[in-house]
């Protein structure tokens, strides 16, 4: 069977990855290079998502940390273990007790991995491992692993399986429209027909759908996170609560400096896609409640930002589920959502829904 995939990011090239392992010929679409947008632009972590569990997304964080395993598996020179602690101070909006039920229930659902279960630290364990953070009012921490990752050199790998099974990977081709017989209209006025069409553009799915006169059945909310790449070493990865607010974000170790992120604003397809200075002060007011250091400006050597999109879901983005869902048109198939944890997973499922 001949199949089509719109969208570079981690997602389509999954599809194409796993369809072309099924014995199909795949071509794919991708209007800039691969790998370019949203999938090299996270937070460089493959994770269940422990924050996602108090939203109740029991389902997504299981099959997230399946997934995470199996990427440890099958890439231990681009991806590693990761442990992360979650600092409890007297002043933070979670409670000890909601701490320890959800970091137990993220044991629990990683169940079988290679990775070692949560377990809760004393002061003086968090800060041995963390020294520069700030000690005062703060009562231990929840010590768990994940996993980090190079999303552009992994995603990379994807492609080389691709281009190894004969994935015919058309880069700077741009989609114009898509149909439900399987056709697609490029931007040059020329037309290809498949038997099985995916719509995989991320951000850009459901606008392509309504540019094409067909009706989404969900609806995307386009949520910008970016990140800091600061001058300075980090003793340790962490998750930290906001100030303030319910958000966490990370500060993590990365090529020798310090990742921090992300922030979620939303915004629209015709804005620019960049870390605004409002983003870059509220990361760094956020990381400096936390350290006997402060940075400053001159400290952030470089930022990154990637468009998130999200199921619309809540008012509040932070609040927005992380699932993703399937939409099918006759031979096309249309993907809203998708993590880069869950790539794999999710291009079995579009699989088993275009040839039902």
């Amino acid at each position: 069977m001949h199949v089509g995939i719109v969208g570079g990011g981690i997602n389509g090239l999954c599809c194409a990855w796993i369809f072309a392992q099924a014995g199909h010929q795949v071509t794919l679409f991708e209007r800039d290079s691969i790998m370019n947008a949203t999938s090299r632009a996270s937070s460089k972590l493959l994770h269940g998502g422990i924050r996602y569990l108090e939203n109740g997304e029991f389902r997504l964080v299981r099959e997230a940390l399946r997934e995470r395993d199996a990427w440890l598996e099958m890439m231990p020179d681009l991806v590693k273990p990761l442990p992360i602690i979650y600092p409890k101070y007297r002043s933070g909006k979670r409670p000890r007790w909601m701490l320890g039920l959800g970091f137990r229930l993220y044991g629990f659902l990683s169940s079988g991995s290679a990775l070692p279960p949560p377990k809760w630290l004393g002061p003086s364990g968090v800060m041995e491992k963390s020294p520069d953070l700030r000690s005062s009012e703060l009562e231990g921490g929840y010590l768990y692993h994940d996993v980090q990752m190079d999303d552009y050199h992994l995603g990379k790998w994807v492609a080389r399986q691709c281009l190894h099974l004969g994935v015919n990977i058309q880069e700077y081709t741009q989609v114009r429209s898509v149909s439900g017989d399987g056709t697609v209209m490029l931007d040059d006025g020329s037309s290809q027909r498949f038997e099985r069409l995916v719509n995989v553009a991320g951000p850009w799915a459901e606008h392509l759908l309504t540019s094409s006169d067909i009706t989404p059945k969900h609806q995307l909310d386009l949520v910008r996170g970016s990140h800091l790449i600061i001058n300075r070493n980090c003793l340790h990865s962490l998750l930290l609560e906001v100030p303030y607010e319910s958000r966490i974000f990370f500060v993590l170790p990365w090529q020798g400096k310090t990742l921090i992120g992300t922030t979620e604003v939303r915004q629209s397809l015709d804005d620019e896609i960049g870390c605004s200075d409002k983003e870059r002060q509220y990361l760094i007011t956020a990381y400096n409640s936390y350290f006997t250091n402060p940075i400053n400006n001159n400290e952030v050597i470089d930022s990154f930002a990637g468009l998130r999109p999200l199921l619309r879901s809540a008012a509040n983005p932070g609040k927005a589920s992380r699932e993703y869902a399937i939409q099918k048109n006759d031979n096309l198939t249309t993907v809203f959502g998708g993590k880069w944890t869950t790539a794999r997973a999710l291009a079995y499922k579009v699989k088993h829904k275009c040839l039902a």
